[in-house]
């Protein structure tokens, strides 16, 4: 009905165990695609049952190509599955698809076709299944630029913290010197006009109540506000932090210096804003040895 040499295609082709490729054929009778197909509702099957699960480790990735640059995560549950070779490769090949695709959204994301024809959603569930941890794509940005502008793209720590900046009359060593700084400082917002509102007012509300529990007057208290969120800002805005490579300036003297100015920044960090697993890792091992 079917030979190894088969199976170990079936294996090649789906990244299934030997034993599942095997159960796959004799399923479909030997026909190859249906055994793909039997595969593929198992993987959902077992997805489904990964899809409680926290995946807080993985990679950030970002990539350019003429006028266009990506910036993605995908998601796992342990930071050892992170070396292993079907997740890089999972990994290349999604950067290979956005971005040539015109996908916006992160739901158009999830459409676009890989190389065999399949969609990124599918491809996730499959790896979920192949490599034994729920794996997850959680977000993309795809940004374009003018011809007179650059990109800078920073990869730190092997991929947990990716960083894409976009300057404007600056060359690429600049750029990639900006993004450096992002990776490292963690600037939460470009300049002033992005802070927004309800942040700026709850931070003034803090430093009030704390310039009144040194003992200042409510007025003295409202002038020292000033002065400290003037310094709120030099911590949280890229153009107004110091420059790493040099404190004596900021990062918008060292760009203006070097006839640029910042048009965008975005910095990924792997797992930020996700409730990490509090579990104690060899009570999990052993919950995946008893089934």
């Amino acid at each position: 009905m079917f030979s190894a040499k088969d199976v170990k295609d079936l294996r090649d082709k789906t990244g299934a165990g030997m034993l599942d490729c095997k159960k796959a054929l004799e399923a479909s009778e030997g026909d190859m695609d249906k055994a793909v197909d039997w595969l593929r509702e198992k993987g959902i099957a077992k997805a489904a049952k990964k899809e409680s699960r926290i995946a807080a480790e993985g990679l950030t990735e970002g990539r350019e190509d003429k006028d266009t640059a990506i910036i993605f995560e995908v998601n796992c549950e342990t930071d050892f599955v992170t070396q292993n070779e079907k997740f890089k490769g999972l990994i290349k090949e999604l950067g290979d698809a956005l971005l040539k695709d015109k996908c916006k959204t992160y739901e158009e994301a999830l459409e676009v076709k890989l190389s065999d024809g399949k969609t990124i959603s599918e491809r996730i569930v499959e790896a979920t299944a192949t490599i034994g941890e729920k794996i997850s794509f959680r977000r993309f940005e795809k940004i374009t630029k003018s011809k007179d502008e650059v990109f800078g793209i920073y990869s730190h720590m092997g991929g947990k913290i990716t960083t894409l900046v976009v300057l404007e009359g600056a060359n690429a060593e600049v750029a990639r010197d900006v993004a450096m700084h992002v990776a490292a400082m963690r600037p939460l917002y470009l300049n002033r006009d992005e802070v927004p509102e309800e942040v700026l007012n709850h931070e003034k509300e803090i430093i009030k109540e704390q310039a009144i529990n040194e003992g200042k007057p409510a007025n003295i208290a409202e002038k020292m506000v000033i002065g400290r969120v003037n310094k709120y800002y030099k911590e949280v805005c890229l153009v107004e932090q110091e420059f790493i490579k040099d404190s004596d300036k900021s990062v918008e003297q060292f760009v203006k210096e070097n006839k640029g100015t910042i048009k965008k920044m975005v910095r990924y960090e792997v797992g930020e804003g996700i409730e990490k697993r509090s579990d104690d890792f060899a009570e999990e091992v052993m919950k995946q040895i008893n089934g």
